[in-house]
């Protein structure tokens, strides 16, 4: 995954907040992921108009004491992707 990559959800999924799960959880047609937190907080900021750059970024202001955050967010985006989670530009 790129830093000028523009990723967004998956068309056939949708990501809300879950208050039964108390998580946010990516919903299918045939299920449902319940996420973590730290994936919640990373597809939160996934809105089609940001780019990997950019998600880094509003991540390190809202959590600054978390060591190598760019990396882990690339790790999992690139997952994401992989799991056809995300669909980027």
């Amino acid at each position: 995954m790129r830093s000028t990559d523009i990723p967004q959800l998956h068309p056939h999924l949708r990501f809300q907040w879950e208050p039964a799960q108390d998580a946010y959880v990516l919903l299918y047609p045939e299920g449902m992921v319940k996420l973590n937190g730290s994936a919640g907080e990373i597809l939160a900021v996934c809105d089609g108009e940001r780019s990997v750059a950019d998600i880094i970024a509003v991540l390190e202001k809202k959590f600054p004491k978390t060591p190598d955050i760019g990396a882990d967010i690339i790790e999992f985006l690139t997952t994401a992707r992989a799991n056809q989670w995300l669909v980027s530009d």
